[in-house]
């Protein structure tokens, strides 16, 4: 009997030598060529295409067999670049054997999946200007919200170097809370261009405004607005220029928490983490150092960056810019830190206190001086100017970011939103002027309301119409 089943075995062993054998010969003579992917439905072509395959390989099965068990297909596919997709994936662990061999798996498969992510990332980076003359522009505008940012993309014919020379386009504003279904269209108008750090080459980020049909601006539009009073030729002389400090939160995707905090949990006080460094001070710096690069690459006005006081938030600051390009250039600095956080698989949150409790919440405070102000005898100019926005503070306050009733409590660095005090130095004051700014008697002063929230386009221009325009 056992001679009987010895010799079954040994007939079986053979069969499937012969097997391997003929596959190898057949594909001896059938190398793979495909300029990607070649695709394989069994484990007796994956083999020869591991030995064989001079490309890059995606190899699809249905499942292992008794031949070969999923962590041997694995060891096997990585040594070339070869990625095995099985498609029983609830079998993935239940056959691969022992612990050991589990854990050897998991670690082919993180090869695998390496590869996976390298190709990916060829195609994402690949260099049209050798192959096209076309280039991509990324339209960018603000969706119903106020901000939630959108954008879609289009081919150009060829490089683009002025806003006037891109065609308008259309998208569903039905599908962004900004019109009916049944009346839906509408219009981007091209406002302004920066270089794609994410295409690089020719390609363009194209930061829009929206219209309707019949070249309305849409309620949303608060560019529009901002534009009108940029524009005013008593503005255009005072030449207003703004630097804005974005404070920003980043989370944990699934949990909904802070970057580097425990879940559930909270970490030590604040005090350490404000330009802190060091794994268990600073959370998120490889995002906010791509950021940074990102921006100046794509010409964006960014002057710094910093850790804030509580843990996983952050600062960059724009500016100082004249007039609206100060707003083109934190709505395209903040779609930018969307998307490097989409990619790092982190939620940015723009919300004023993200955190409840003893933490400090975020703003975006906002530097301002005119012409006169940086001027001799500025700083006159400047406290008649915050006395204005004294006269208009619940306006202000009302245009300042939803939200910002949480944070304007009077504690961790702000005023009471129910108050106006300003001074020199005075962190705790809704405006503070710097003392180098006493001191020489001229430059500017810092508006410490705005919510990290709040609309660049409503607030910049609000200041400028107050302290400009407006005659009590």
């Amino acid at each position: 009997m056992t001679r009987e089943m010895t010799r079954t075995s040994q007939k079986r062993s053979e069969r499937e030598r012969k097997r391997h054998c003929f596959a190898f010969l057949f594909l001896h003579f059938y190398i793979i060529y495909s300029p990607f992917y070649t695709y394989s439905s069994s484990q007796t072509i994956l083999f020869p295409l591991i030995f064989f395959s001079k490309t890059p390989t995606l190899a699809t099965l249905a499942k292992p067999t008794k031949v070969f068990n999923h962590f041997q297909i694995l060891k096997l596919a990585s040594k070339k670049n070869i990625i095995v997709h099985f498609r029983d994936h609830t079998t993935l662990y239940r056959n691969s054997g022992t612990r050991k061999e589990k854990e050897k798996f998991s670690f082919c498969a993180k090869i695998l999946y390496s590869k996976k992510m390298s190709l990916l990332s060829d195609l994402i980076n690949l260099n049209l200007s050798n192959t096209s003359e076309k280039v991509i522009a990324e339209y960018i505008w603000i969706g119903g919200s106020g901000m939630d940012m959108r954008s879609k993309a289009r081919t150009l014919s060829g490089p683009v170097n002025d806003p006037s020379e891109l065609p308008k386009w259309t998208y569903d504003g039905s599908s962004t809370g900004q019109a009916p279904g049944a009346d839906s269209e509408v219009l981007l108008y091209p406002q302004a261009i920066f270089k794609d750090p994410f295409r690089r080459g020719e390609n363009i980020l194209v930061m829009c405004d929206t219209y309707t049909a019949a070249g309305e601006p849409i309620p949303t539009n608060t560019r529009y607005n901002a534009a009108k009073i940029f524009s005013h030729p008593d503005v255009v002389a005072e030449e207003p220029w703004y630097g804005i400090e974005q404070e920003y939160t980043l989370l944990q995707k699934d949990v909904q928490w802070p970057l580097g905090w425990p879940i559930g949990g909270f970490p030590g006080p604040q005090g350490p983490y404000y330009c802190g460094v060091g794994a268990n001070k600073a959370f998120g710096r490889d995002i906010v150092n791509s950021h940074f690069k990102a921006c100046l690459y794509a010409g964006i006005n960014i002057t710094g960056i910093n850790g804030e006081v509580m843990p996983g938030q952050w600062e960059f600051q724009i500016g100082p810019s004249a007039g609206i390009s100060a707003c083109d250039d934190l709505w395209v600095a903040r779609y930018i830190l969307e998307r490097i956080t989409e990619i790092a698989g982190v939620v940015l949150s723009f919300d004023p206190q993200p955190i409840k409790g003893d933490w400090n919440c975020a703003g975006a405070h906002t530097n301002f001086s005119t012409k006169s102000m940086r001027n001799d005898g500025g700083y006159e100019v400047i406290k008649k100017a915050i006395s204005k926005l004294e006269k208009r503070h619940k306006e202000h306050i009302a245009a300042y970011g939803e939200g910002n009733e949480r944070r304007l409590t009077g504690k961790h660095e702000t005023a009471n939103i129910n108050t106006f005090i300003w001074g020199v130095a005075n962190r705790g004051a809704s405006i503070r002027v710097g003392r180098d700014t006493e001191r020489k008697g001229k430059g500017y002063f810092e508006d410490r309301r705005p919510a990290s929230n709040m609309d660049p386009y409503v607030v910049t221009s609000m200041i400028a119409q107050t302290t400009i325009l407006w005659k009590p």
